[in-house]
């Protein structure tokens, strides 16, 4: 789920309904769910050759289910892995897992990065797969294995506070990095169910990896992940110090912010906009860096520090 344009990747052709290998060993199914959070659509994936791991197995969408059990047809689903609780991710883990009787393997539970403040509502509660409960809660560097295939899952918060994303073993060096690296856009992280500063450091824990490709929720492979993280990490400290210089020229209000930061970016994806800065704010807050008026809200009240 992306809070801006893309910008790169545009190539992608999604072939929706259809396995298309990726990787070796590794087929990835496209759902037919575009829009402007999810691009051209979730990208689920099926890990190995006679028993195989299903990674986001994606929203309650009749034609992908069926997609997904004809790619599957005479293969054992031994594990349906799911990298966060969206509902364009991980809804369809259940009926795939009643249809197969394979586990269920997640961070865990939906749940929000903080509580909500007094008269806050969550703008993605409607998004939220409240319902999901792995039947395996997996820690940081734990592993599943199948025949011929293992996952390492690495826990990665920022865009939810239970986002994960799976390496798989060999010497491809391929992450599946979910929503939180896509190589189309950058990754929303929206209060209170992301933070900032869980995101930043998930990049930081991803930099002192040595991963040669990720395949990510949406869109097409990040090739050169080293680089392509130290520019999301740039490009998240750039909008930092784009708000810390908006709250010095008098800007109080996220509204205002927005509307000088993100001036070149698609209108609909505003409100996702300011949830971006309402992270950063958080974050700034949280360091002494910036004050509010009482805890940071959207439509709170920002001065300097």
């Amino acid at each position: 789920m992306s809070d801006e344009t893309p910008r790169f990747d545009l190539d992608f052709r999604p072939a929706h309904g259809e396995a298309v290998s990726v990787a070796p060993g590794v087929e990835r199914i496209t759902v037919n769910n575009p829009g402007p959070f999810t691009f051209h659509g979730t990208n689920s994936y099926i890990v190995g050759h006679r028993s195989v791991a299903v990674i986001d197995p994606g929203p309650e969408d009749e034609a992908h289910f069926h997609a997904l059990m004809r790619a599957l047809k005479g293969r054992e689903v031994t594990h349906i892995a799911v990298s966060h609780t969206h509902r364009d991710h991980s809804p369809l883990a259940r009926r795939l897992k009643a249809e197969t009787g394979a586990l269920i393997v997640a961070e865990g539970p939906h749940r929000a990065a903080r509580p909500l403040h007094a008269g806050e509502t969550n703008p993605f509660a409607e998004s939220s797969d409240t319902d999901f409960s792995p039947d395996v809660a997996l820690s940081h560097g734990e592993r599943i294995k199948g025949d011929g295939w293992a996952l390492t899952a690495l826990l990665t918060p920022g865009h939810t506070a239970n986002h994960a994303a799976f390496a798989l073993d060999g010497p491809e060096g391929i992450l599946f990095s979910a929503d939180h690296v896509m190589a189309w856009a950058t990754t929303i992280v929206a209060p209170p169910d992301g933070a900032m500063a869980d995101y930043m450091a998930s990049l930081d824990m991803l930099l002192a990896r040595d991963d040669r490709l990720y395949l990510p929720g949406h869109g097409g492979p990040v090739a050169e992940p080293a680089s392509f993280l130290r520019g999301l990490r740039t490009h998240r400290r750039m909008r930092e110090r784009a708000v810390r210089e908006r709250i010095r020229a008098g800007d109080r209000r996220i509204a205002d912010m927005v509307q000088a930061i993100y001036r070149d970016t698609d209108p609909r994806l505003h409100g996702a906009a300011a949830l971006s800065v309402l992270a950063h704010l958080e974050d700034l807050v949280a360091r002494g860096e910036v004050a509010t008026e009482g805890v940071p809200l959207l439509k709170g009240l920002y001065f300097p520090a």
